[in-house]
């Protein structure tokens, strides 16, 4: 890839000093080679997905502008995590110093075996729509072709996630 693409990056980290983490992920970004960090919401609490016992998440989102094409940025991610102490667990939605996630990467589309571009399940997070919408609400989801400001005010501030056990979405407790 020639050109440079803005890419959206979700952060979240519910272990240690939340914040700092945060920061040091931030930081550990725009020091990679490849990638230039322009903005960053404010930071946003929110309780655990799935009603999982664990302390609540600080969360933020990015806009940076990378030449690397969405693999590489990937890999990158994932090396800043595990530098932050990240620890890969089988089970889903763990607690974690850190958690960085590609959301956007331009307008591209993409399904691969490690990467889904647009986040699968950004649609499905105020608190994801509420850092884009702070850094540019007129950003459209490129496969439901809404604004992220129109997804938030659809959700109405809550957090949903899919349970692969139940036919339906599921609301976050509040």
């Amino acid at each position: 890839m020639s050109g440079q693409v803005t890419a959206y990056i979700g952060l979240g980290s519910n272990l240690g000093n939340r914040q700092k983490n945060l920061k040091k992920a931030l930081d550990a970004v725009a020091s990679a080679k490849g990638i230039n960090l322009l903005r960053v919401s404010s930071e946003i609490e929110t309780k655990p997905l799935a009603d999982k016992k664990q302390n609540d998440y600080l969360n933020c989102v990015a806009q940076t502008q990378t030449k690397l094409p969405p693999d590489k940025l990937l890999k990158v991610l994932k090396k800043i995590e595990s530098t932050l102490g990240r620890k890969k667990t089988p089970e889903r939605w763990s607690s974690r110093t850190i958690d960085l996630d590609i959301l956007l990467y331009g307008k591209k589309i993409l399904k691969s075996k490690d990467l889904i571009i647009p986040h699968p399940q950004m649609h499905l997070r105020s608190f994801v729509l509420k850092g884009l919408c702070e850094i540019d609400n007129e950003i459209v989801h490129p496969v439901l072709d809404e604004s992220v400001s129109v997804l938030f005010s659809r959700l109405a501030g809550k957090d949903f996630y899919i349970n692969e056990n139940l036919p339906r979405l599921l609301p976050n407790p509040i």
